[in-house]
């Protein structure tokens, strides 16, 4: 059967990179026998300049009925689409990797890292309001989400095979209610996971380290604002957000996106990287893998990013890397490269 796919081309370059990306997913098929049923669908600024809605109800129920969602990047409309859909389908986990590609001009090389953030809580949960001259914020952290993600980010390090090391990033010492709280339980769940190293690293440090010492990282889990600003710095270290992919995954369904915006500034340019869209397609592999149980994914998955190592070495990329490609040739050559390799 086909793993039914829901498409969101999304604004700005995300059409020409979901065009790359799906060159190298017919490549996928043709490659390994794996068969896609992919639907598109709208979401973003330009849908809600034309529709007068960002997110329209057929997009979230073509998402309700397919096994994964890929979406490119969307424009100032980002928070009514994928803060709603987070929070509409419980993606309560967002997986950030950061890591040290070829020819990427990394600050650090030998980074191999990621970064977990709980995706449902915090600040972004948006209780705000104002009295008088002051405005507040409510901060929230539940123990049943600050168990959930830990969890995950221990049996992420689990089966990731490097360092074995998780690093609970928090700043109890200020924040003693919520990010005690959220401290308390990573401790809690380190125990069910003796073979795994656990450090605690206040946010502030942090920071520091993923400069001074981001080989040092293996897992880091954290809380949705801290996670949101470090994914962001721990993808500079290594390159760049050009090379930054990502997932939101919950208990049953899973949305894989790259975290760079829409650049409307070079919007049908073709000079967009579209490696963190094609990267992010080989999360979705890993993803389908594991919930399906099928290794031809994981084979796929192992594949793209063969192949994308590959055109990266061979400096076959966009000029932001370096190269003279344009965006859909960059997604050719990834898909022929995937084409010829060994069986």
């Amino acid at each position: 059967m086909p793993f039914r796919l829901a498409l969101i081309p999304g604004d700005g370059v995300g059409p020409e990179i979901t065009e790359a990306t799906l060159k190298v997913l017919e490549a996928v098929e043709a490659k390994y026998n794996i068969h896609f049923e992919i639907r598109t669908v709208e979401a973003g600024d330009n849908c809600l300049a034309e529709r007068g809605v960002a997110l329209p109800v057929e997009t979230v129920e073509a998402i309700r009925v397919s096994d994964a969602c890929l979406k490119g990047p969307v424009g100032e409309s980002a928070a009514d689409v994928i803060v709603r859909l987070r929070q509409m389908f419980n993606l309560y986990a967002n997986v950030r990797p950061a890591k040290s590609y070829p020819r990427c001009n990394p600050l650090r090389e030998g980074v191999d890292l990621v970064i977990v953030r709980e995706n449902t809580e915090d600040l972004y949960k948006g209780y705000e309001f104002e009295i008088c001259d002051v405005a507040v914020g409510l901060r929230i952290i539940s123990l049943q989400a600050s168990q959930r993600i830990a969890r995950f980010a221990f049996q992420l390090a689990s089966a990731r095979g490097r360092l074995g090391k998780v690093t609970s990033v928090h700043k109890a010492n200020v924040l003693r209610k919520t990010c005690g709280l959220f401290a308390r339980v990573c401790r809690e769940v380190a125990g069910d996971f003796p073979s795994i190293i656990f450090e605690e690293m206040y946010v502030d440090a942090a920071a520091m380290n993923l400069i001074r010492r981001p080989e040092a990282f293996d897992v880091i889990v954290t809380t949705n604002m801290f996670g949101d600003i470090l994914s962001d710095e721990a993808a500079q270290v290594v390159g760049g957000l050009g090379m930054a992919p990502s997932a939101n995954i919950g208990e049953d369904k899973a949305l894989f996106e790259p975290v760079h915006g829409s650049a409307p500034d070079i919007a049908g340019r073709q000079k967009a990287n579209p490696f963190s869209m094609i990267l992010s397609a080989k999360m979705m592999m890993e993803w389908l893998s594991e919930k399906f149980r099928e290794i031809k994914c994981k084979e796929a998955a192992e594949g793209i990013e063969e192949a994308c190592i590959k055109a990266l070495e061979m400096g076959t990329v966009t000029p932001d890397l370096g190269g003279k490609l344009k965006t859909g040739q960059v997604g050719e050559k990834v898909a022929e490269l995937i084409l010829s390799q060994a069986s």
